[in-house]
């Protein structure tokens, strides 16, 4: 673990930094969470954040490691167009949930309305970003890469940028959840609905194949034709899971 963690760190120092700095503000999220007493729809108000510090600290040094293998990328304008968007993003939700208000969703004066259509811009800007990454991974060669774990990368940003952009399914709707309003149920710390559909669920699938498909792959499968095998049923999960949402039908309530 820690001959990887220096790896990371020779290889992108300051998406090393950054991601270190949301993975230890999500630990400080998750302890608030349990000695805290503000709740929206029912559950922590600093759950959100919690969530998204962790989420946005392995992008950050997953696409440190990726963006390694590409030769003549412009490393520091990806770098801190990643670092201020994800800060802004981060810093916002965090602040609401001090208050014990909403960050997404949130139209209820011009300012809230304001900020969350930047969130929503700043969210868009890195997902396009990430998808421009994946095109140089189709365009380039890579030739001291396996084939089989050049390919699981590839499938795993198309896969990352689909469910990433099905946010604005959400976003439009003002509302994760199908058959109630932002219902979360209180489902571990997830709190995933289990008595209606929820968008976040094939989102929360689909972005991660950035990091599950490369790692099975390449310590797992090692095998080309098995990266593509894993790629289409990790596709079908991830919209399966999407299709069910939009049906009003909870994922997890028949394994509860």
């Amino acid at each position: 673990m820690m001959e990887f963690i220096q790896e990371l760190k020779n290889r992108n120092e300051t998406l090393f930094y950054f991601g270190q700095i949301c993975l230890w503000a999500g630990i400080v999220f998750l302890m608030l969470s349990k000695i805290s007493p503000l709740k929206i729809y029912g559950i922590s108000a600093w759950y959100k954040p919690f969530k998204f510090a962790v989420s946005l600290g392995v992008y950050s040094w997953t696409m440190a490691w990726y963006c390694h293998y590409l030769p003549n990328f412009n490393l520091i304008l990806f770098n801190w167009t990643v670092v201020v968007l994800w800060s802004f993003e981060l810093i916002y939700i965090a602040f609401q949930a001090s208050k014990g208000q909403l960050s997404h969703y949130n139209l209820s004066t011009p300012l809230y309305t304001i900020l969350y259509g930047l969130m929503a811009i700043a969210a868009t800007v890195v997902t396009l970003y990430t998808a421009y990454v994946g095109f140089l991974f189709f365009n380039d060669d890579f030739p001291l890469l396996p084939t089989y774990y050049l390919w699981a990368i590839r499938f795993g940003i198309i896969l990352f940028v689909i469910f990433s952009l099905e946010g604005f399914a959400m976003g439009s709707r003002l509302n994760h959840s199908v058959g109630a309003l932002n219902d979360n149920s209180n489902l571990w710390i997830i709190a995933w609905s289990k008595t209606v559909g929820d968008l976040r669920v094939a989102h929360f699938i689909g972005m991660h194949a950035l990091q599950i498909l490369p790692i099975v792959s390449f310590y797992f499968l090692k095998d080309t034709k098995l990266t593509f095998g894993l790629a289409l049923v990790y596709g079908l999960l991830a919209l399966s899971t999407l299709i069910q949402a939009l049906q009003g039908k909870p994922f997890l309530k028949s394994f509860l």
